[in-house]
C-alpha cells in the first residue's frame, strides 16, 4: 500500500515517529552501560528489571484508555508524559533521579504505543497490515544506523543536550497531534464520554480478565517473551559483554595509518550496522515472506535471533561480529510486522486496544526478563551466558510449535 494512500493520520505519526527514534537511538543503547558504570553491573541488571513492570502496567493502562476515550487523548498523554520525564533526566544531579526518569520515559511509551498500534488497525485493511507496520518500522530504524554511533559521542559527553532536544522533540510533536491527528475511534455507547474513572478501571480489568483466558493469546505471549529475550540482549548483555571483552582493533588500514575503534566504538557500529540492514530490508523481507504462514516466520525468527546472538560469543573480530549481526538482526526483521499483523487480525474489533495493550506485555516482561543475562554476568562467563539465551530461542520454537496446533483449530481468525 502506497504511503500516498495512507490517511493523514498515520503520514503525520510515521515523521514524528521516526524524528523521536532518531534521538531515541542516540541514548537507549547506552543506558545498561551508563547505569553500570554508575551502580556496578550486578545492580544495573536488577534495576533494569523494574523498568519493564511499569512499562507493563502502562501498556495494560493505555490499552484500556485507548478503547475507552480513544487513540488520539491517549497518544496525547503518552507523549506528554515522554517530555516531562526528559525534563527531569536532563536537569538530574544524581543517577538515581536518572532511573526514575528513566522508568518514566517507558512508562510514557508504553502507554502511548498500544493507542499508536490500534490507530493503525482501524484506518488499513488486513490484507495491508505486514506492509504498513513494516514501513512504520522502517521509519522507525532510520535513527538507528547513525543514532549509536552518534550516541557513543553524545550521550556520555553531551547528556544533558541530547535529552534536552529529545525533550523539545517530544513537545513539538504533542503539539502537531493535537492539532492535525484526528480520532479513529468509533463510539459504540453514548457512556464513554462521561465514564467515571472508577468504572473505566472496573472494566478495563473486566475485559483483560476476558483477554486473559484466551488461552490462545496467552501461548502468543509465553511464546513472545521467550523470543524477544535473545533479540533484547543487543541493548543489555551485547554492550557489556563488547566493551568488556572486545578489544579496540582497526577496521581499516592503509599505507600511512589505520582507522581504529575503540571498544565502545565497535558496539556503537554494530548497532548503527543493525539500524541499516532493518532499513534496508524489512520491506523487501516483509514482501519475500508474504506467503510464509505465521508460524513458520516465527520459528525463522527464533533461530536466527537465537543463534545469531550466541555466535556474537565465539569470536572477538570486528568483521565477523558483523557477520553475525547480519543474522540475530533478520531474526528481529522477518518478526517485526508479523507479530503486529497476527494480533491486529486476531483482535476483536470492540477490544482491539485491549488486546494491543496485553500484547505489549510480551515485550514488558520480555524487557523484566532479560536483564537477568547482565546480573548473570557477574558470575558466569560469556560463553555460558550467551548458551542460556540460545536456551530460550528454544524454549520459544516449542511454544509456537503448540500455539499453532491450537491456532489453526480457529479457521476463521486464520491469514488469508
Amino acid at each position: 500500500m502506497q504511503i500516498r494512500l495512507w490517511d493523514n493520520n498515520l503520514k503525520v505519526r510515521l515523521i514524528g515517529e521516526g524524528m523521536f527514534n532518531m534521538l531515541f537511538w542516540m541514548y537507549f543503547p547506552f543506558i545498561t552501560v551508563y547505569f553500570s558504570h554508575e551502580l556496578g553491573n550486578g545492580i544495573a541488571g536488577i534495576l533494569m528489571t523494574v523498568p519493564p513492570i511499569f512499562s507493563a502496567i502502562g501498556s495494560l493502562l493505555g490499552g484500556g484508555l485507548t478503547d475507552q476515550f480513544g487513540r488520539r487523548p491517549v497518544m496525547l498523554l503518552g507523549a506528554l508524559l515522554q517530555a516531562v520525564m526528559f525534563i527531569l533526566f536532563a536537569v538530574s544531579p544524581s543517577p538515581w533521579i536518572d532511573y526514575i526518569a528513566f522508568i518514566g520515559i517507558g512508562f510514557g511509551g508504553a502507554i502511548y504505543r498500544p493507542a499508536s498500534s490500534a490507530m493503525v488497525a482501524d484506518l488499513i485493511p488486513a490484507e495491508n497490515l505486514r506492509e504498513v507496520f513494516a514501513t512504520f518500522a522502517t521509519a522507525n530504524n532510520i535513527g538507528a544506523v547513525l543514532g549509536p554511533a552518534l550516541g557513543a559521542i553524545f550521550f556520555f559527553q553531551y547528556r544533558q543536550e541530547l535529552l534536552w532536544t529529545c525533550a523539545v522533540v517530544l513537545i513539538l510533536y504533542f503539539i502537531t497531534i493535537y492539532f492535525m491527528v484526528h480520532e479513529t475511534l468509533v463510539q459504540t455507547r453514548e457512556k464513554d464520554e462521561s465514564a467515571k474513572i472508577r468504572n473505566v478501571i472496573k472494566e478495563q480489568w473486566k475485559g483483560y480478565g476476558i483477554i486473559f483466558r484466551d488461552r490462545v493469546f496467552l501461548i502468543y505471549i509465553l511464546a513472545g517473551i521467550f523470543a524477544l529475550i535473545p533479540i533484547m540482549q543487543l541493548d543489555l548483555y551485547l554492550p557489556i559483554y563488547i566493551i568488556n571483552h572486545v578489544p579496540a582493533q582497526q577496521i581499516f588500514a592503509w599505507k600511512d595509518g589505520s582507522f581504529l575503534l575503540s571498544s565502545t566504538d565497535i558496539f556503537g557500529w554494530l548497532v548503527g550496522f543493525n539500524g541499516l540492514l532493518f532499513v534496508l530490508f524489512i520491506l523487501p523481507v516483509t514482501k519475500w515472506f508474504r506467503r510464509w504462514k505465521e508460524r513458520d516466520v516465527f520459528i525463522l525468527s527464533s533461530l536466527l535471533a537465537g543463534f545469531g546472538t550466541f555466535f556474537v560469543g565465539l569470536n572477538s573480530n570486528i568483521w565477523y561480529l558483523f557477520f553475525v549481526t547480519i543474522i540475530f538482526t533478520f531474526g528481529e526483521i522477518v518478526r517485526s510486522p508479523v507479530t503486529q499483523s497476527f494480533i491486529s487480525r486476531y483482535a476483536p474489533e470492540h477490544a482491539r486496544g485491549q488486546y494491543m495493550g496485553a500484547d505489549s506485555l510480551q515485550n514488558t516482561i520480555g524487557k523484566f526478563l532479560a536483564p537477568l543475562m547482565v546480573f548473570l554476568s557477574s558470575w558466569i562467563p560469556p560463553i555460558g551466558v550467551f548458551s542460556i539465551i540460545l536456551l530460550f530461542s528454544f524454549v520459544s520454537i516449542i511454544l509456537y510449535i503448540y500455539l499453532f496446533k491450537k491456532y489453526e483449530e480457529k479457521p476463521v481468525q486464520r491469514e488469508m
